[in-house]
C-alpha cells in the first residue's frame, strides 16, 4: 500500500451513513460525521441506501480522507467528531446532505459549517431528492432511535 499524503487517513469501514472507521497513527478510530444524521440501518431501505451512498463517495476518493476537528473532540459513545474531506476538497458531511441521504443535526459547540450544511439540506428538500422525495423517510433518525434505543 502506498504512503498517504500528508494529513490524510485511510478509511477502513463504513458503519452507516454518518459513521466510518479510519486508521489514525496505527489504530482504528470510529468517526462520526459532524452536522448530519443519516437514517439508521434499521430504517428499512433508507439506512442501507445512506450507507451505500457514503461508501460510493469514499470509493471516488480512493478511501483516503482528511479529518477536520471543530470544538468538541468526541461524542458520548467515544467516537471522534469530524468533518470528513476528500483529497479534492469535497466535504462528505455536506455531500450527504446535498444528495438527500442525511438530514441536518446541529449539536453545539460543533457548528463551524452549520450555514453551509443547512443550505445543502434546503437544496435537497427543494429538489425533493433522496429522503426528501416521494417515498422518502417516514421518521427521522432521532425518532427511530427513541423507539429503538441502543443497548
Amino acid at each position: 500500500m502506498k504512503p498517504l499524503p500528508e494529513g490524510m487517513v485511510r478509511v477502513v469501514k463504513v458503519y452507516d451513513g454518518d459513521t466510518i472507521g479510519v486508521m489514525v497513527k496505527g489504530s482504528r478510530e470510529k468517526i462520526r460525521l459532524i452536522g448530519i444524521d443519516a437514517p439508521e440501518i434499521g430504517q428499512q431501505l433508507w439506512g442501507q441506501m445512506a450507507k451505500e451512498h457514503l461508501r460510493e463517495l469514499l470509493e471516488h476518493s480512493d478511501w483516503v480522507v482528511a479529518l477536520e476537528f471543530d470544538v468538541q473532540d468526541r461524542d458520548k459513545y467515544g467516537r471522534l467528531l469530524r468533518y470528513v474531506n476528500t483529497p479534492d476538497g469535497s466535504m462528505l458531511n455536506l455531500q450527504m446532505l446535498k444528495d438527500g441521504y442525511a438530514m441536518l443535526l446541529t449539536v453545539p459547540p460543533n457548528i463551524r459549517y452549520v450555514g453551509e450544511l443547512r443550505n445543502a439540506q434546503h437544496e435537497a428538500r427543494g429538489k425533493s431528492i433522496g429522503i426528501w422525495g416521494r417515498g422518502g423517510l417516514k421518521e427521522t433518525p432521532r425518532e427511530y432511535r427513541k423507539e429503538h434505543p441502543r443497548p
